[in-house]
């Protein structure tokens, strides 16, 4: 699951059949402290999200699970609506495996 901000609104005439009556939002992608993460996307409303609510969406195939009829072809839908958050950054200790990206080689 992916966090996010509905932005705006997507007003589309003609839909797939699964997707008659069901309401396109345009959602900021947000990482953990709330700071965005991406460019925005355009996904499903399942649960009645409104503008600048905080809100958590799911990608691909979860997405197209996410609504009925079964496997309706979207790319992402809003599945919940935030009331809080309470992150914590975690520390990244130092003997973390890391990976070179140039060489793809690791070290300690």
């Amino acid at each position: 699951m992916n966090l996010g901000r509905v932005i705006g609104t997507v007003v589309a005439t003609q839909k797939y059949e699964g997707l008659q009556g069901k309401k396109f939002l345009v959602v900021q992608p947000l990482d953990h402290a709330l700071r965005s993460a991406g460019e925005p996307i355009v996904a499903v409303d399942t649960v009645r999200a409104g503008p600048g609510e905080l809100i958590y969406f799911v990608n691909s195939r979860e997405a197209a699970l996410a609504l009925e009829p079964f496997f309706v072809p979207v790319d992402a839908a809003i599945v919940g609506i935030v009331d809080d958050i309470a992150a914590e950054s975690a520390p990244v200790a130092a003997d973390v495996f890391r990976v070179d990206p140039l060489t793809l080689g690791g070290s300690r």
